[in-house]
This record gives structure tokens, C-alpha cells and sequence, in this order.
């Protein structure tokens, strides 16, 4: 069984990208052939030259909200951070804290200058989490909007001055504490221009939540257990997808996040897709037979995580790892505002 040592690579922090770039299809692309094994280094509207009339580009259509709020204890002044992961019921949320040795049960945070915001914490989670009920007036979205700040992974130094930048040009349906960053490249142009060919491009929602970018603390991999995060495919797209399989087209999954719903969707129903809405805490690692997703467009994904996991199950971890030394050799942008790669 595989380490998570195993998903480790050197990577230069100057490569680390801070800001997206000016134009969101201006990123490069690096492809790889599971075929013949080549390397094609090129630009994301490349991708145009993999595509063919009768495929289909499933995209998530999650939005994210400023999950990140920053509030202080009425009794000592004491601040915390909270970042909101999903909604349970009601105005129960489940979230991350920090410090959390300031976030114990039954205590009070108060949010913006005139506390328009409050909250108490109920209960505390086997991960580290808080479970947070609020108290307010209105809208709680707007509030949101008003207090909070578009929750950036705490690799990202520099400040994004237009928020709309870490969302894709489809996110439609709130609730992500995170960008389902390979969808960041698309631009209207280049997807009327996709599908102008006879792409199909079909949506479906999973909202990132902590099972995306927890860490893996374990050594081995089969010990680390993923976060569930809630994910829905409609009767229209899971017909789309149907018939395009039907059909002989190929399945291109935009992201980890489209790979893990429809992958779920299919385990669940001996690979057929079928409209479905749930929470899902698949994990996918080397050894695992997908039954969904032809091909994968994707970032570059940080050591040791369950997405480099997931990468290396679709191709295998050592091409991967030669992948990724190329790409570092060659100076690509990584992570949420960097460069995107295609798994052909």
C-alpha cells in the first residue's frame, strides 16, 4: 500500500502563483498522453485540438461564498477566524476555527462594527471542526457579503483584487468554501467556441468543502479518511451525459470535484449515471477502476494531498511524478491560480 510520502515532490515556492493572470485562457497547458506517455507542452485553448464533435465537458457549477468572517469574543475581545464549510440545517454551520483553543462550547463570537452577526459554538468535531449556530436579521448571504472575504488557500500572499476571479464563469449555486480551480481557465469565448464544434458542456454541483484540501495526516494512505461534501446531478445533465456515452463521445471531467460526483454516481449504480444528489466522501487512489470520466483537465495539485492521489489513480503516480518535474523544470504556474494540465 502507498504512502503519502509516496505524493511528495520538491516544488520551488516562486512557482507558488499569487494572482491569475490578465486573461483567464492565457495559462498553459501541459497534456499527457496515457497512451504513448508524451509530454505536449502548449496553451489552455489548446484543449480545443483534444475535443471532437460528440464529447462532453462536464463542469461544476458551484460558487463560492465569502466563507472567510472574522469575528471577536464579546466577553474578552479575543479575535477568531472562522471559515465556513456547509450549511447543516437552518443556521447551523460547520466550520473551521481559528485559534481553535479559543473556540470552546458555548462561546459567543460577535461579528462586524455593529455586530449584525452573532453566533455561539454548539458542538465540537472529531476533525477539529465547530459546529456554529448564528443569530441575525435579513439575509444571511447578504450578510456575507457584506462581512466576509472569498476564502483564499493560506498559500495565496497576495490580495485578489476582483473576487470574480476565483470564481469560473459558470459558478452558479452557492456554496463552496473553495474554487474548483481547473474551471478557472475557461473563458465564454472559449467555451462557445467549444461548443460551436459539438461539444456538449453539462453542469453538475459539488460544493468544496473540507474534504477537498484537508491535509493527509496519516502515513498510510488507507487510514486517512475523507470529509463528505455534497454534491447534485440533474435529471437533464445525467440524460446529456447518457447519451453521450451512447453515442461513442468521450467524457471530459473539468476538475477533481466533476471526477468525484460522477464517479460516485457511477460506484453507486455499477457505472451507470443516473440523476443523484447526496454527500460523497469518496477517495480515490491508485488501484481504482474508473467507471465515468474519459479524460481530466486539472491544476497542479499540492504534495501529498489526496488530489495528487487522485491524479496518479487516473494515469499512474509515476508518470505523474515525472509530469510534475517537467513542469517544474519548465517554470509552470502551480496551484488555484496556476497552470492547468490535461490527462488525455
Amino acid at each position: 500500500m502507498y504512502t503519502t510520502k509516496d505524493f511528495d515532490y520538491d516544488l520551488p515556492e516562486s512557482l507558488i502563483a499569487q494572482t491569475p493572470l490578465k486573461n483567464r485562457a492565457a495559462s498553459r497547458l501541459l497534456v499527457l498522453n496515457r497512451k504513448n506517455h508524451q509530454l505536449t507542452d502548449g496553451h489552455f485553448p489548446d484543449i480545443k485540438n483534444y475535443l471532437k464533435a460528440g464529447d462532453a465537458l462536464v463542469v461544476n457549477q458551484t460558487r463560492v461564498i465569502p466563507a472567510r468572517i472574522f469575528g471577536t469574543k464579546p466577553d474578552t475581545g479575543g479575535h477568531l477566524e472562522v471559515l465556513l464549510l456547509h450549511n447543516i440545517e437552518g443556521n447551523r454551520w460547520e466550520t473551521l476555527v481559528k485559534p481553535a483553543r479559543r473556540a470552546k462550547v458555548g462561546t459567543e463570537i460577535v461579528f462586524g462594527y455593529q455586530e449584525t452577526l452573532r453566533a455561539e459554538i454548539v458542538e465540537e468535531l472529531d476533525h477539529g471542526g465547530r459546529i456554529i449556530e448564528f443569530d441575525y436579521q435579513g439575509v444571511f448571504l447578504e450578510i456575507l457579503e457584506e462581512l466576509g472575504q472569498m476564502p483564499l488557500p493560506p498559500y495565496i500572499k497576495e490580495k485578489l483584487n476582483d473576487p470574480e476571479r476565483y470564481q469560473t464563469v459558470y459558478a452558479k449555486e452557492n456554496g463552496s468554501a473553495a474554487a474548483p480551480t481547473a474551471g478557472l481557465h475557461f473563458t465564454d469565448q472559449l467555451l462557445a467556441e467549444i461548443k460551436a464544434m459539438g461539444v456538449e458542456i453539462i453542469p453538475l454541483v459539488l460544493h468544496v468543502g473540507l474534504g477537498t484540501f484537508r491535509p493527509v495526516s496519516v502515513d498510510n494512505i488507507a487510514d486517512h479518511k475523507m470529509h463528505s461534501e455534497f454534491y447534485q446531478l440533474s435529471h437533464e445533465s445525467a440524460e446529456r451525459i447518457n447519451q453521450v456515452r451512447q453515442a461513442g463521445g468521450d467524457i471530459y471531467a473539468v476538475g477533481t470535484t466533476t471526477v468525484r460526483t460522477l464517479e460516485t454516481i457511477a460506484s453507486d449504480h455499477q457505472g451507470e449515471i443516473v440523476p443523484s444528489s447526496g454527500w460523497t466522501d469518496i477517495f480515490i487512489t491508485p488501484g481504482y477502476e474508473f467507471k465515468a470520466v474519459d479524460h481530466l483537465i486539472t491544476n497542479f495539485h499540492l504534495p501529498q494531498s489526496t488530489l495528487m492521489m487522485l491524479v496518479s489513480a487516473f494515469y499512474d503516480r509515476e508518470h505523474i511524478l515525472s509530469a510534475y518535474q517537467h513542469a517544474v523544470a519548465e517554470e509552470y504556474r502551480f496551484f488555484s491560480f496556476g497552470d492547468a494540465m490535461l490527462i488525455y
